[in-house]
């Protein structure tokens, strides 16, 4: 038998972030995520995610203020 676990795609572990960063996750995906995703995974999108809004943030304000 093959013990090799199923990882996350891009898309998946895209959709699970933005849903954590809503707050909106389907208890379903969250098992999912915690059976086969990676926690560095996990760490990096949210981490890019997070700079990604913060930068986005900063610029529709200079952009309103401007």
């Amino acid at each position: 038998m093959n013990s090799q676990k199923e990882t996350l795609t891009f898309r998946e572990i895209l959709v699970s972030t933005l849903a954590a960063a809503f707050g909106v996750q389907t208890r379903k995906n969250m098992e999912r995520d915690f059976s086969q995703g990676e926690v560095l995974q996990f760490l990096a999108s949210g981490m890019i995610f997070t700079i990604v809004f913060v930068v986005g943030m900063i610029a529709c304000v200079n952009y309103v203020l401007s």
